[in-house]
């Protein structure tokens, strides 16, 4: 595996795949790998010619009151990481190439980043969109691999290579999960014990919330109450909100057909946690 730091040298590399028709699959992350990262790094490998992984705290993506500073940056054991899961290229350029003094332009997704992520974090996807559009053009992948566990980010990655006419393909995989249900995240090291077997209640709740629709309830507002009750059981997780959405336009469903997304995110102590899955809604 070859380590690049350096935006040009991405670049060349980049244009020398291309011209000797060498896919490239990219896997963009902040860094804390773990197993979840491996799995798109192990679907990268499977699709392309060359697995290319970036490393990037990208400090756009965070509010003033959230956790840029205490983000787990752990580059030795990364580059071990991507190593072994198979990496051909790691991607680590730093901040002030990314973003040089007189940076000016920001990339806006419009209505699918408005709801949920986008209303408890504001301009949190435009540093996401802003980032990707860099990397993308940077790394030049025919794809680009997201973790489901980020549905919302994902669709907006996706809506914004459409929308700029990139030729890239968004890829999303299945969210892995812990053995105990919990969705892998960088931020579970956060968690004190007690918080870490209570944060199991959020796939609880998302798996009730897939029980009752099998059971036959269509109403959204209903299925959200189901998975508010069980979200509160636990009395150290606070609910930020309970999303049951379209798949496609993220709108909110209030009565549920084809396909659903039940979301959720939640604060447990300081740390702030999201997971999802999606149902596929019976025909009664």
């Amino acid at each position: 595996m070859k380590v690049i730091k350096t935006i040009s040298a991405m670049q060349k590399y980049s244009t020398h795949c291309r011209k000797i028709s060498r896919s490239i699959g990219f896997v963009p992350t902040m860094g804390a790998l773990h197993d979840g990262h491996r799995a798109l790094i192990k679907a990268d490998r499977h699709t392309n010619r060359i697995v290319v992984v970036s490393l990037f705290v990208n400090p756009l993506q965070f509010g003033p009151r959230e956790d840029f500073q205490q983000y787990p940056r752990t580059l030795t054991q990364d580059r071990l990481f991507c190593e072994k899961a198979g990496a051909d290229i790691l991607f680590v350029p730093n901040g002030h190439a990314m973003y040089p003094d007189g940076f000016q332009t920001t990339v806006l997704v419009g209505k699918v980043t408005q709801g949920y992520e986008g209303q408890s974090r504001p301009a949190h996807f435009d540093g996401v969109t802003t980032v990707v559009t860099k990397l993308c053009h940077i790394v030049a992948p025919d794809r680009v691999y997201f973790g489901q566990k980020d549905y919302q980010q994902a669709i907006a990655v996706k809506q914004m290579l459409l929308d700029l006419n990139m030729p890239i393909k968004m890829v999303m995989r299945p969210t892995v999960r812990e053995s105990d249900g919990l969705a892998m995240s960088s931020r579970n090291t956060h968690l004190k014990p007690n918080e870490r077997g209570a944060a199991t209640v959020i796939y609880h709740a998302l798996k009730e919330g897939g029980r009752q629709i099998r059971l036959g309830e269509r109403s959204g507002a209903r299925i959200r109450g189901a998975i508010e009750r069980v979200l509160n059981t636990e009395a150290v997780v606070n609910v930020d909100y309970v999303g049951i959405m379209h798949p496609d336009t993220l709108e909110e469903m209030k009565k549920l057909t084809g396909r659903v997304v039940l979301a959720i995110a939640v604060y447990i102590g300081k740390t702030r946690l999201i997971d999802n899955v999606i149902v596929r809604v019976p025909t009664l």
